[in-house]
């Protein structure tokens, strides 16, 4: 080898200029290219590393923490028949503007469940969970025969006579209506008054359907320019990160978590884009196909096409997952109480077990949400507090606004998702709650509905799929 490389000619100086020419012409195109792959890399995920604002936790830990621990459990847990079913009212009027947005596409329609589909618990919830609770606690108010004995016996008075403690069922329904007022006072949600259907999820997963243009673009610019506290002189639909400063916490949290919401449904649509079928000669076939969108993902959250806010758009996405990761955390004494009722004792035994599960893994994440640090300051923090409460509520009545089913869907199930965490956090109620032998009848408490903890999971399990999803495209990326 040496001696054949020993007389080759060497190349002359015109020979070295050609070659330094193609090099100029051709090598910086394959160059360009890395180099460009890496700088987009760089500058979709720049924000991605180090602390998260407003918090005592680093990104990293958060990607690990959730990567590893918490998105597989979801993904097993949000299956079982207690989460896959959320029942919603998909045909309650906007509230703001004339409804004239329908969307048309095939894929914006909702697959409704079949009667035989729906868990025998479920239908006629409430009389089906009674009995089961009483019966369950049949053992309970045997043994406790005794006490009940001695309390009547206290009713009965020699000079007065006998005491009537019964309450009429009206009575009893009166002081429902009461107490349901009491806890919608505390609601960062509307209650929906009209009766919904159940919905299966798994039938129907939240996906890029083509919906887009001036209406998707109402919803979130009348989100963010009417609802969202606001710097003064801030004219754009988003707050841009300098000036986020010179906005207290709370103001700061409402906007983080907006934001946040609205890029993590952004990453599910670039992850689940409606992608077009070519056969080998280019020409687009019939038939759907969902896959991740790379450069759709680039446009959503790249600085040079979104002011150089896309960043921060996806940080803000971890700090509504610590959020809501917090509530989960705070809420586990009573959600380890919850029966997870839908008719099938196996199954409903399966599910508590794997909430609580869940729950343990949540208590071990060593960085929470610190939601103390918020509303302190006596009688204006109360006044903030309620502020808040009422334009969240307002952005969970522009859900009704959505011209496509599925996004309304998925749009209300995650808001209601995030409000549920936010009345856990913020009510007050929950730091006064603590655990009865018969919760489920005595209601006294903090009480969450079902279809509070259905989507309490099923939005957490959406932020972590988010935050798996990032992953994904940055090795995509690289």
């Amino acid at each position: 080898m040496c001696d054949v490389m020993r007389h080759q000619k060497r190349p002359t100086m015109s020979a070295k200029i050609l070659f330094i020419i193609l090099l100029y012409y051709f090598v910086p195109t394959s160059k360009s290219y890395f180099s460009t792959t890496k700088n987009i890399d760089q500058q979709c995920f720049c924000k991605l590393e180090g602390s998260i604002d407003d918090c005592s936790c680093n990104i990293d830990t958060v990607d690990y923490f959730n990567n590893m621990r918490i998105y597989p459990r979801l993904q097993s847990l949000l299956i079982k028949d207690y989460f896959r079913f959320y029942k919603v009212n998909l045909k309650q009027p906007c509230p703001f503007w004339a409804d004239d947005s329908k969307c048309a596409i095939r894929y914006c329609h909702v697959q409704q469940c079949q009667d035989d589909d729906i868990p025998v618990g479920l239908k006629g919830e409430t009389r089906n969970h009674q009995i089961y609770i009483e019966k369950k606690y049949d053992k309970y108010l045997s043994t406790n025969q005794m006490i009940n004995c001695e309390q009547t016996a206290k009713d009965h008075n020699k000079e007065l006579g006998y005491l009537n403690t019964t309450i009429s069922s009206e009575n009893y329904k009166e002081f429902e209506r009461w107490q349901k007022h009491d806890d919608e006072q505390d609601n960062f949600c509307i209650t929906e008054t009209s009766p919904g259907e159940y919905v299966d999820l798994l039938l129907n997963p939240e996906k890029y359907t083509g919906y887009k243009g001036p209406s998707a673009h109402r919803i979130w610019r009348s989100i963010y320019l009417e609802n969202c506290f606001r710097p003064e002189k801030s004219t754009h639909n988003f707050i841009q990160a300098s000036q986020m400063s010179g906005m207290c916490l709370e103001k700061r949290a409402f906007y983080r978590v907006v934001s946040g919401l609205h890029a993590s449904i952004n990453i599910h649509l670039c992850s689940k884009y409606l992608l077009p079928n070519q056969n080998n000669l280019g020409i687009v076939t019939t038939g759907a196909e969902w896959g991740p969108n790379l450069p759709e993902f680039q446009r959503m959250f790249s600085p040079d096409t979104t002011g150089g806010e896309g960043p921060n758009w996806l940080k803000n996405v971890y700090f509504i997952y610590l959020l809501e990761l917090r509530a989960l955390d705070k809420a586990a004494p009573y959600l380890k109480r919850e029966e997870y009722y839908t008719g099938n004792d196996d199954g409903d035994e399966e599910t508590r077990q794997a909430v609580d599960d869940i729950l343990e893994v949540v208590r071990s994440f060593p960085n929470h949400f610190n939601e103390s640090c918020m509303f302190n300051g006596g009688s204006e923090a109360i006044m903030l507090k309620e502020e808040f409460r009422q334009h969240f509520l307002n952005v969970s009545r522009i859900m009704d606004c959505v011209g496509c089913d599925k996004c309304k869907l998925w749009g209300k199930l995650q808001v209601q998702g995030l409000g549920t965490a936010l009345k856990i956090l913020f009510s007050g109620k929950f730091d006064e709650w603590s655990p009865t032998v018969n919760k489920n009848i005595d209601k006294r408490n903090f009480y969450l509905e079902r279809s509070e903890i259905v989507a309490l999971f099923n939005g957490l399990g959406r932020l972590s799929e988010s935050i798996f999803e990032l992953e994904r495209f940055r090795q995509m990326m690289r």
